[in-house]
């Protein structure tokens, strides 16, 4: 502090914004000529805030055009360039700061680099472009990781040292576990504690106590890539060996919800059907699984149902009763729209519900349409009986594969299937 205090207003503004003084050893690019840098991590660590203070560098040191790769454009313009504490706009010193162009999905320093968004949803914009560095912000949250890294890795191709930081919390798919093998990719492992001095002591003390110990934590506070989790009903390989970028053109679409028990989030899962060869094959479109208000969740589910263009809303109504129901509808009747919603009465335990849709990945007749990493980790880590955390996103990916591919539901479940505005005036009148 003494030391801090005899600079000078320059000096100290000067210190400020020298990531070198600041960054902790990890957060240092590894001294040797790699090619990619992998930073594997726990939430909290400052990998987002290491992989935008090296793009800063990047541009002063003249190289031209960067890659700017998130999970969505807009992840991209608020986690690496406009909002937090790490966004670039806001860890840029004043006298190098560079200009946003939304519109045109480009940064400009004033030394004429340029950094140019892309998204892991769009993999496509990214065949053609040449750049000369490159960093991608949760790849493992890519909905295409696979082909938006296949695109990027192409078009590194300018000036004498192509690079390329990648700062990811870490999941057991194919792409990381490549990259773990590749001699040419440094690697950076962190645990959220390594920042402990910079986070909140409540947060600390909230994800410790919930996580501390368990494989959860371990991939989300350590930084640790897992194997499948041995007693868990999906194995990744049953949705790796089928997944697809693609689906042909469907028979049917359906939206499965599960409603949200407390804080947990509402399951949402778009799934459709189609016939190949004579069988019935299921392809899972979208999950729009989130935590939300009532309004927010329902106003998910029917943009989940429009873009899709689906037949039906299925709705458990175990917890919540005409809750899902209401909720949905009412929702409906403030956009003008109709919807067809089904209601379902859960009369067996969630294990055995899910075994069935199990055997279909089994025989090779589901399809995940890219890659859906918050439902695929539920999926591969959800042992039924062994937490009572209640996996929405499979809940949700069950009434919508049940609905398509499996048999009617027992008799004695409560269904009602109906058009939306004769339902509203039907809950009124109630």
């Amino acid at each position: 502090m003494k030391a801090i205090q005899d600079l000078t207003d320059e000096e100290a503004t000067k210190l400020l914004y020298d990531w070198t003084f600041w960054a902790r050893p990890k957060q240092l690019p590894p001294d040797w000529n790699w090619y990619i840098w992998l930073i594997l991590s726990g939430r909290g660590f400052g990998k987002t805030r290491t992989a935008n203070e090296l793009v800063i560098k990047w541009a002063n040191e003249g190289y031209n055009p960067i890659a700017l790769i998130g999970q969505t454009k807009a992840d991209v313009r608020d986690t690496i360039i406009e909002l937090g504490d790490s966004a670039i706009l806001n860890i840029s010193p004043p006298w190098f700061y560079p200009e946003y162009e939304p519109s045109k999905r480009r940064l400009t320093w004033p030394n004429g680099v340029v950094g140019i968004v892309y998204s892991g949803d769009e993999p496509d914009q990214l065949r053609g472009p040449q750049h000369a560095k490159a960093s991608v912000d949760e790849l493992s949250k890519f909905k295409y990781p696979q082909e938006t890294w296949d695109n990027l890795m192409l078009g590194l191709r300018i000036g004498d040292n192509p690079q390329a930081i990648v700062a990811t919390t870490p999941r057991p798919i194919k792409i990381v576990k490549n990259l773990l093998k590749d001699e040419r990719v440094a690697i950076t492992r962190g645990h959220t504690l390594d920042n402990k001095d910079n986070l909140a002591p409540t947060f600390l003390k909230y994800i410790l106590d919930r996580y501390e110990g368990t494989r959860l934590g371990r991939q989300e506070l350590a930084g640790e890539v897992l194997d499948d989790n041995p007693n868990a009903l999906w194995k990744r390989p049953l949705i790796d060996d089928n997944r697809t970028t693609q689906c042909p053109d469907l028979i049917r679409v359906v939206v499965g919800v599960d409603p949200p028990g407390g804080v947990t989030e509402c399951g949402i899962v778009v799934a459709g059907i189609a016939n190949i060869n004579g069988q019935e094959h299921g392809f899972v479109l979208e999950d729009r699984s989130l935590h939300a208000s009532p309004d927010g969740w329902a106003e998910a589910v029917l943009t989940g149902y429009n873009r899709n263009k689906a037949d039906r809303i299925v709705g458990e109504a175990n917890f919540g009763g005409d809750m899902v129901e209401n909720t949905i509808m009412q929702a409906a009747k403030s956009r003008g729209q109709n919807a067809s919603y089904k209601h379902v009465h859960a009369s067996r335990g969630k294990a055995v519900r899910a075994e069935p849709v199990v055997a279909l990945y089994e025989q090779g007749r589901m399809h995940h349409v890219g890659e859906f990493p918050q439902l695929e980790d539920e999926m591969c880590e959800w042992i039924p009986g062994a937490t009572r955390e209640s996996p929405n996103r499979v809940d949700a990916l069950v009434w919508a594969v049940t609905e398509l591919m499996l048999t009617e539901p027992e008799p004695e479940e409560k269904i009602i299937i109906y058009d939306t505005m004769e339902a509203v005036k039907e809950l009124e009148l109630r």
